[in-house]
């Protein structure tokens, strides 16, 4: 063992258990948005954009990211983060073509698109935490 290390901490590239937890959780904040969107009035994009369990999840990415770094968790705190924001893009894009009255439909299916995406792009990176995998990253 080295003077840096501390007989708690993790081996060098493996995450703490602790923030492996949190991934999780942020995972598991993410699918409840998703299932609030499913189970009420509201698109799956907009309870996960506006829903409280998503803040709170975008909030614990930022605050644990630099405990993931390093780590394949960096990859899942990126991807979790990429999946907030742009979804937060995409609906911005569909309420202004959805000013119109001609953009109803275009805005309503961008909606749609984009909560399909989020439900595969929370799953994916669900089960490749679980198995200890890394997110994908684009090149």
């Amino acid at each position: 063992m080295t003077d840096t290390e501390t007989p708690l901490s993790p081996p060098p590239g493996r995450p703490a258990d602790s923030v492996v937890a949190v991934a999780h959780a942020v995972y598991a904040l993410h699918a409840a948005s998703i299932l609030i969107g499913v189970s009420s009035a509201a698109f799956i994009v907009t309870a996960f954009v506006f829903g409280i369990p998503s803040i709170v999840a975008v909030i614990l990415n930022y605050m644990y990211r630099g405990e993931a770094r390093g780590t394949f968790l960096e990859s899942h705190f990126r991807w979790q983060i990429r999946s907030f924001w742009f979804a937060l893009l995409w609906i911005v894009i569909a309420f202004a073509v959805g000013i119109t009255i001609i953009g109803l439909p275009l805005a309503w299916a961008i909606a749609v698109g984009t909560g399909l995406w989020l439900v595969y792009r929370i799953a994916r990176g669900w089960l490749l935490l679980k198995e200890r995998k890394p997110a994908p990253l684009p090149a």
